[in-house]
């Protein structure tokens, strides 16, 4: 099983696909790492060779900003957010959507499920 920037790619998908499984990089992304890295994104990731291997984690590494990194930085940024109480600061606070959406109906997933409310009696 190939192993990328510490993330175990699978071997049964083509080079371009598998790339995808690392955080940080789509599609676009990894047909462009291949085509800077001189591999051809059709082949299996399991066929490709130590050689090409390293290729490819030496043009993420220079490149491209992955996984641990990534998510450190994009934490630090929901921190920054919160501690200078804007309004996608106070969103994120609060748990609620930070982009907009509609939040009378949907928004579950940010939500979490239903709190009955109980009516108040007479």
């Amino acid at each position: 099983m190939p192993r990328l920037q510490g993330v175990d790619i699978p071997p049964n998908k083509r080079t371009h696909v598998a790339l995808t499984y690392i955080f940080g990089i789509g599609p676009k992304t990894a047909g462009d790492i291949c085509k800077v890295a001189g591999i051809d994104p059709a082949l299996k990731a399991r066929d490709l060779s130590d050689d090409e291997l390293s290729r490819i984690g030496t043009v993420i590494e220079n490149s491209y900003m992955v996984e641990g990194q990534l998510r450190r930085q994009v934490q630090q940024n929901i921190t920054r957010l919160k501690d200078i109480a804007c309004y996608r600061g106070m969103r994120h606070r609060r748990g609620l959507p930070a982009r907009g959406q509609n939040t009378r109906t949907n928004a579950r997933t940010r939500k979490g499920p239903k709190r009955l409310v109980a009516k108040k009696k007479k």
